[in-house]
């Protein structure tokens, strides 16, 4: 079990000005950081591998796709750039010594048709992270795409949805994300949902109802944690939160105020979890 930090809390870009963070979170007790793969070059991302190393700090890594790599579009192109997209962020990630690759890349976020879910878009989506996963492999990382809450996708919601998705692609370098916000709009309980997922279940990001500090909000903890202990997961238990520091991706995910300060979402989080799960 390792227990990580997604940077965006303060965020979308990581460089050397923000090792000293790093340093805390390490200190604070962190396993490691969970970084947003935006921008940059491979030597800008082996900088950060060589830091995090030294620093004995592991890393996950965040991707998502623009509207104009959407790999479940209809336009062959935009599924072709999204395919590409995914190569970029594994090359990144490989040279950052990333784990997982964990995001919403199964489709754009926050892009909707104003209609359900095609059959058609769905088996798009399933080729295009097939032959992603096939190109994780030679790197040995892991795809671990999320289903996200209806209010910002509306291919995969729910869990079961999302098990569908990873058997159909049926690649041992493709498993599913688990995320207690989205959860906790979209399934009857938490731990119902993670019994669900856990066959193929690669990656967890603990999140507060409001994206604020874990264990001040309305998730139900009390039902998450003996889930995850029971189901047997011991992968990354990375705390996801958000914050107006970055203006334009605040307004990308319909951030419009600062739920807690940061440094009571890392400290209250981490003890959190360590309470919750025993360790």
């Amino acid at each position: 079990m390792k227990i990580g930090m997604n940077m965006l809390l303060w965020t979308n870009h990581v460089t050397e000005a923000h090792f000293p963070l790093v340093d805390t979170l390490k200190k604070t007790g962190f396993d490691g950081v969970e970084l947003f793969l935006g921008e940059g070059d491979e030597a800008h991302y082996a900088k950060l591998g060589r830091y995090f190393s030294d620093a004995e700090m592991g890393v996950t890594a965040v991707a998502a796709l623009a509207p104009d790599e959407n790999i479940a579009s209809p336009n062959k192109n935009y599924r072709a750039a999204g395919l590409d997209k995914l190569k970029w962020s594994i090359d990144m990630s490989a040279a950052a010594h990333v784990e997982v690759i964990c995001g919403p890349f199964h489709s754009t976020f926050a892009y909707f048709t104003r209609q359900p879910p095609t059959l058609e878009e769905k088996q798009w989506s399933i080729e295009m992270l097939r032959k992603a996963a096939e190109y994780a492999e030679r790197s040995n990382i892991m795809l671990a795409p999320e289903a996200v809450n209806r209010f910002e996708c509306y291919l995969y919601n729910t869990m079961a949805d999302l098990k569908t998705m990873v058997e159909a692609v049926d690649h041992p370098n493709l498993g599913a994300m688990y995320d207690t916000h989205h959860s906790n709009i979209e399934e009857k309980s938490q731990s119902s949902a993670l019994k669900t997922i856990a066959p193929v279940l690669k990656h967890i990001h603990i999140s507060e109802n409001d994206r604020g500090t874990p264990g001040s909000g309305q998730v139900d903890w009390n039902d998450v944690f003996p889930a995850i202990k029971e189901i047997g997961y011991d992968g990354w238990l990375t705390i996801e939160a958000f914050s107006t520091i970055i203006p334009e991706f605040a307004n990308a995910i319909n951030v419009w105020r600062d739920y807690s300060p940061s440094e009571e979402i890392y400290t209250k989080g981490l003890k959190l979890i360590k309470e919750g799960m025993g360790i």
